[in-house]
């Protein structure tokens, strides 16, 4: 999601250069649509190969009481991997923690430290840990804390063979990630001009049928959102951004 109560300068570039893979971390099914997906589509079209960690299946997401959280969290999982074949991801995991309960805890920790440590990623970006006073939609306690948990396992876990023994016994060796990309900040001072792939992104989240029905209002929220990131860059009008703090971890 956009915001334009950016709080410094920002620079304009998808970072592609000597970056070969990105994972990108989430709550919930749907967040990386919202909040990064026209990246993840300029990433994939550079030749990054860009992987999906998703902390819940979303089970607690919809309106219809009629379908079971069962039957809800099948259908989340198939619509976040449909919105991801859109933009060019094909890896997806989901780490099965329940939605709406989400605490940035060592177990999710740990297992956002497995993930990185098999995908060996030149960056994670993530979800804001910080509540966005602004737009409170953003921070969603789930967002929150898979956030909080990411940043945790990018540094220290992931790059600590002493932290959680076990990802050593399942041969999974230490991993430092060069760099963390948050979404959905104040802080931002990074943009993505997604312009090209805008079509892609509004795609990729009308796949979340269950969460937004036929997608008809999406197409001038998002572009509302994005070109106010853009020209909050200082892009011309008429292009479309996504925003992010840009943290080095080494």
């Amino acid at each position: 999601m956009a915001d334009t109560h950016f709080r410094q300068p920002m620079l304009v570039g998808a970072g592609t250069d000597g970056v070969e893979r990105i994972l990108v971390v989430t709550a919930h099914p749907d967040d990386v649509d919202f909040g990064a997906a026209g990246s993840v589509a300029v990433w994939t079209h550079a030749g990054v190969e860009v992987a999906y960690c998703i902390a819940t299946d979303g089970d607690a997401g919809g309106s219809d009481r009629s379908v079971s959280r069962t039957e809800m969290a099948v259908v989340r999982r198939e619509e976040q991997r449909e919105a991801a074949r859109v933009v060019g991801v094909s890896d997806v995991t989901f780490l099965g923690f329940p939605d709406g309960r989400l605490t940035p805890g060592l177990d999710l920790r740990q297992a956002i430290a497995g993930v990185i440590r098999r995908f060996r990623p030149d960056r994670v970006v993530a979800q804001s840990p910080e509540r966005n006073w602004s737009r409170i939609y953003a921070s969603h306690p789930d967002h929150l804390a898979a956030g909080e948990a990411a940043i945790c396992a990018v540094y220290p876990d992931a790059r600590n063979p002493f932290a959680f023994p076990a990802l050593l016994e399942e041969g999974l060796e230490p991993h430092s990630v060069p760099e963390l990309w948050v979404m959905t900040t104040e802080r931002a001072d990074r943009v993505v001009d997604a312009t090209e792939f805008f079509d892609l992104k509004l795609a990729a989240l009308r796949s979340h049928r269950s969460q937004v029905g036929d997608g008809e209002h999406l197409g001038e929220l998002l572009r509302t959102w994005m070109s106010g990131t853009a020209l909050a860059a200082g892009l011309p009008e008429g292009r479309l951004a996504e925003a992010f703090h840009v943290v080095d971890t080494e």
